[in-house]
């Protein structure tokens, strides 16, 4: 709870995955992918129930180890097609208890810490938003972004005007990072999308805003989170 407001934590995994099998429950840097969204979401100060959506009784067997609620979603809401949004109104629907607030946390990204979600209900409630949504600066700037045509040729790739500027006198751009979306629960069910007229954006580091879609990313989410254990390693030693 935060400022009187409740906030119901959903982390939806399914079983399957088609560009990463078994994604969900890969081991990363010694425990199950989703364990890491899972402890985040129980580490936050603000969240007041959380559960775990899936088809898998391998995935819900992980979240009954954290004693999180688990949600056994049927198989029409387990396909490539099904979307989020229908997710979160089966899991909202299915559960006891009424919240002011969905914290959706998605297990693609592990870096995500109980402190960003804290920092993003913060921000919510400065705002006084309906939703927030985390974001993250694009790795480029899109004015080095185009489509190529068949020949693959390269003539008007980047407009004259762009070519001799740096990178950093563009402007900056940001993304979507998927780690953490937050939505006024009767306004979600209502408009179905966080995309409201008073949502705002959380700002997220780079760092954190790898998003598990492939077997790269999760290659660079285990490097990043061994890189930070030898950091803290580090940087403890040496105020010693």
């Amino acid at each position: 709870m935060y400022n009187g407001k409740t906030f119901l934590a959903v982390i939806p995994a399914r079983g399957e995955s088609r560009r990463l099998p078994n994604k969900n429950i890969l081991d990363l840097a010694g425990k199950p992918l989703i364990s890491w969204t899972i402890e985040a979401a129980l580490n936050s100060r603000y969240l007041d129930k959380i559960v775990v959506s899936s088809d898998s009784d391998k995935i819900l067997s992980i979240a009954e180890k954290y004693k999180v609620e688990g949600i056994k979603r049927p198989y029409e809401l387990a396909t490539d097609t099904a979307s989020t949004v229908v997710v979160l109104e089966h899991a909202i629907k299915n559960i006891k208890g009424n919240y002011d607030y969905v914290v959706l946390l998605q297990p693609t990204s592990p870096l995500r810490t109980s402190k960003h979600i804290d920092e993003a209900i913060e921000l919510l409630d400065m705002k006084n938003a309906d939703a927030v949504i985390s974001v993250c600066e694009t790795e480029c700037p899109l004015e080095w972004c185009n489509t190529l045509p068949e020949n693959l040729n390269m003539k008007d790739f980047i407009k004259k005007e762009i070519l001799n500027k740096r990178s950093q006198d563009l402007p900056k751009y940001y993304r979507l990072n998927g780690a953490i979306f937050i939505c006024s629960i009767s306004q979600f069910l209502e408009r179905k999308t966080f995309f409201l007229e008073n949502s705002f954006a959380y700002i997220m580091d780079r760092r954190y805003s790898i998003d598990i879609d492939d077997l790269t990313d999760f290659q660079m989410a285990e490097f990043f989170i061994t890189r930070s254990k030898y950091e803290d390693l580090y940087y403890s030693r040496s105020r010693r």
